[in-house]
């Protein structure tokens, strides 16, 4: 039964996905960045929903109350497809940091071009750390904030990746908060994997981490301890 519930959520997901992007890139020209957002990201909060009705799966977000006003830079563990689609929904208007090779996918790849997402040459990891800095720093000051997935990949639940320090060089450049999260959405869509399995994911906001006087290392170190203690305790 859930295999079937699981098919029906992709043939929606898709069958929404192709349109909803076709008018993205064809009304996209015309309207300012900022109202971009809430109309392309319409479909991440269908997603959400059509999970929620096709394969039971539903949320809880506590700690929302721990988001600073302002912009700041988020950071939150990867472990499957639905967070990306959650957060950016939840928290926009917030800037993507993807593949640069995304931006070339017909439609979807080019109404993700209009969100001004900061794009990275994967290819020259010498350059990216600075594309990082520089991108993310212009979509601050434009009044987007930034979420940043620090272990580069999607990691199963109960597996543990070193998490890059981008996103606290990030921070301390543009002297901006970094706002950690933990979830365990890898429970329940897990990565790579068809079959969607009925629940509830637990979303976790912690308190927003400032760089003050510290390194980006020890501002890493601080973020991943406390998402890896959160998802720990919300993960079955």
């Amino acid at each position: 039964m859930q295999l079937i519930r699981s098919l029906l959520f992709y043939f929606g997901y898709f069958t929404v996905l192709v349109p909803h992007a076709m008018l993205c890139v064809l009304l996209g020209f015309f309207i300012p960045v900022a109202w971009r957002y809430p109309y392309f990201l319409l479909w991440n909060a269908f997603v959400v929903w059509w999970l929620k009705v096709t394969c039971g799966v539903r949320y809880q977000i506590t700690g929302k109350e721990n988001v600073p006003p302002g912009t700041y830079v988020m950071v939150a563990n990867h472990q499957s497809t639905w967070e990306t689609l959650f957060l950016y929904w939840e928290f926009l208007p917030i800037c993507a940091i993807l593949k640069k090779e995304l931006l070339n996918i017909p439609f979807f790849g080019w109404g993700l071009r209009l969100l001004k997402p900061i794009a990275i040459d994967r290819t020259m990891k010498s350059k990216a750390l600075q594309q990082l800095k520089t991108q993310g720093r212009a979509n601050l000051d434009a009044g987007r904030s930034v979420l940043v997935f620090p272990e580069g990949t999607r990691v199963a639940p109960g597996v543990e990746k070193r998490y890059s320090a981008g996103a606290a060089e990030l921070a301390i450049a543009a002297d901006k908060p970094i706002v950690p999260v933990a979830h365990n959405a890898g429970e329940f869509w897990p990565a790579h994997k068809l079959i969607k399995y009925p629940g509830t994911i637990q979303v976790v906001i912690g308190k927003p981490i400032y760089p003050d006087s510290k390194t980006a290392r020890e501002i890493t170190q601080e973020a991943e301890a406390w998402i890896r203690q959160s998802t720990g305790s919300v993960e079955q």
